[in-house]
């Protein structure tokens, strides 16, 4: 969990008093990445790196470039503390990295939710090439989570399990819980995952998902597997990676001629730094990770686009996957939805629906003050992922 100072204001833990870095609470990608090449972060982590993901775990299944992660607690097998009976399993989307959820230690949900004795696992659908151009909502769904919870059950022992589902993930989450109600998901864990892409009352900060309403007439997203195959969402990253690097160089090679060693001992101070300050290491771990893109399946792409955003058809009950029907209103488990006041990736108003019309007597919708990377990474994780634990704690037995 967070353990870093805050800085005045509360809301952003900063290494240097008056340098604008660490992750806030209203956070999202772009305002991370505007400050992280306003601040010259780019060229620092070419030079220094930063390590994330690195909570313990061992791969327990695959299938294709999917990968199925479950996390080790310190101690295990000395009968140090004992799991709780209903696993986790964490799912994030198929766009940018899942490390997001593991960033560093001191701040990492996976690492927070072992610490509390949870059995937590992570599904990964990999990096995505030219030859898994056509796949589909339905190997995500159908194969790829339904071999997941399948192996969870069977690796964990238990009946059940309590699926998470950030984002992109947490919108595959309610699809899957919907079509396997009588399944084994118990409790089902939502952070802004949209499900009603274009509401009707959208809100000042979904004003942006009103151009998807006519959007067909403009743009039809078949074009991209017919043409691209993936969506090349990598490419960008590779661009500003690569221009980093090279700025990088220059920027050394420039400072190193004239300082006497000073630059090279300003970067062993700071990398020192970021060993001890969990703000700044964090800062530099999500800089590099919303630069971290993978590309889109295309076929993906062209019905998460059209079905999705410009038809609205999940929120509908029109979506179907192997003439199986999604139908929200079939969630019959247990529910917290949380959603971030200040997100405009994905604004509350695009997940008010699953609460809704989930047909649960057991659910539960908060809205955080925060933004779409600041609720999960920011000092609003010391709020939210206590009240995870807290929901998730006595639906998971003991």
């Amino acid at each position: 969990m967070i353990r870093a100072r805050s800085s005045a204001n509360g809301k952003n833990p900063s290494w240097s008093e008056g340098y604008p870095v660490g992750v806030c609470n209203y956070d999202g990608p772009e305002t991370i990445r505007a400050r992280k090449y306003a601040t010259g972060t780019h060229v620092l982590l070419q030079e220094i790196g930063v390590e994330t993901g690195v909570t313990p775990r061992e791969v327990v299944w695959s299938r294709n470039k999917t990968r199925l992660y479950r996390y080790r607690r310190p101690g295990e097998g000395s009968g140090v503390g004992e799991r709780r009976p209903v696993p986790v399993l964490l799912v994030y989307g198929f766009v940018l990295k899942p490390y997001v959820l593991d960033l560093v230690p001191g701040n990492s949900l996976v690492e927070y939710l072992v610490g509390e004795g949870f059995d937590v696992y992570m599904l990964d659908f990999g990096i995505s090439g030219a030859e898994d151009a056509n796949l589909s909502l339905e190997d995500f769904v159908l194969d790829y989570m339904h071999g997941a919870v399948e192996m969870v059950v069977e690796t964990s022992g238990a009946g059940e399990v309590s699926l998470f589902g950030q984002s992109q993930g947490g919108t595959l989450c309610a699809m899957y819980a919907s079509l396997f109600p009588e399944g084994p998901v118990k409790n089902l864990v939502l952070l802004s995952a949209p499900t009603e892409f274009v509401p009707r009352d959208p809100g000042p900060l979904g004003l942006w998902t009103l151009a998807s309403r006519g959007g067909g007439l403009f743009f039809d997203p078949a074009v991209v597997p017919l043409f691209f195959g993936n969506l090349p969402t990598d490419l960008a990253s590779s661009f500003i990676n690569t221009a980093a690097s090279l700025q990088a160089a220059a920027v050394g090679w420039t400072a190193r001629a004239g300082s006497f060693g000073l630059y090279d001992m300003a970067l062993r101070e700071i990398r020192a730094q970021a060993g001890r300050d969990v703000s700044l290491r964090s800062w530099l771990a999500v800089s590099r990770w919303v630069d971290d893109a993978a590309p889109f399946p295309g076929e993906t792409f062209r019905r998460w686009l059209r079905d999705f955003y410009q038809r609205d058809m999940l929120v509908k009950g029109q979506i179907e996957l192997r003439g199986r029907r999604v139908d929200l209103s079939n969630i019959g488990c247990s529910v917290l939805n949380v959603s971030g006041k200040w997100d405009y990736v994905v604004p509350p108003s695009q997940t008010e629906a699953t609460t809704v019309l989930a047909s649960s007597k057991d659910k539960e919708s908060v809205a955080l003050d925060a933004g779409h990377v600041g609720m999960l990474v920011g000092p609003g994780a010391a709020e939210l992922w206590p009240r995870v634990r807290d929901w998730l704690a006595p639906r998971s037995g003991r």
